[in-house]
């Protein structure tokens, strides 16, 4: 009898620990699960942020790129009391030329940026498969970002010597006949500037995936 009572009891004591080790298990694999599954998601919002940011610097370049190309006028200005027929085109200045071959360039390459980050966003994969990669998207968005950076810096002094005509010459200020003119011009140097700031931003997405992986 007293055998059978300490079989039972071993038994019992087994069986307790076998189900506090089966608690134990389940909740370490559902921990693991919750955590796993809350990483995806922020890997998710990230691969979402990329494809947004993409996409807001083609809609800032392609804005860039259609006022510079429809900045054009004609009007009158008087010097001397003499009224003279002025017209202006941004294709003749060549900081202008600048400005649309690089926002044009900008164009191509968010676009293309944005189809293959979209098409990987809507297949579940990687935004960046690989250090190559992420090298590779890093040095075109630096390269972009400068000559963003040049086009608007030249195309604005351009426009600024429209607005405040030249330095000890009886000239008038330029934008004042030829205001629509030069409201396109600003528009497309303002959105020039956020593109180059955009894909700065996406050079230091780049980075800190490459300093975490």
């Amino acid at each position: 009898m007293v055998t059978g009572r300490k079989t039972t009891s071993c038994d019992e004591e087994m069986a307790e620990c076998k189900a506090l080790e089966n608690g134990t298990t389940t909740t370490s694999t559902g921990q693991a699960a919750k955590s796993s599954a809350q990483l995806g998601a922020l890997l998710r919002k990230a691969d979402v942020a990329h494809v947004c940011l993409r996409l807001l610097c083609m809609a800032s370049s392609v804005t860039a790129l259609s006022f510079m190309l429809t900045a054009q006028q004609a009007s009158t200005v008087t010097i001397y009391g003499f009224h003279l027929p002025v017209y202006s085109k941004w294709s003749f200045s060549e900081s202008f030329e600048y400005l649309v071959a690089i926002t044009a360039a900008v164009t191509v390459h968010s676009l293309l940026q944005l189809l293959i980050n979209g098409s990987r966003l809507l297949r579940k994969s990687p935004m960046i498969p690989s250090r190559n990669h992420a090298w590779l998207s890093f040095a075109g968005d630096q390269v972009f970002a400068y000559a963003m950076m040049s086009a608007g810096s030249a195309a604005s002094g351009v426009s600024n010597l429209n607005r405040t005509g030249i330095r000890h010459t009886p000239l008038p200020n330029f934008c004042k006949p030829l205001n629509i003119f030069c409201d396109h011009i600003a528009i497309s140097i303002g959105f020039t500037f956020l593109s180059c700031l955009l894909l700065a931003t996406s050079a230091v997405q780049n980075v800190i995936w490459l300093s975490n992986n």
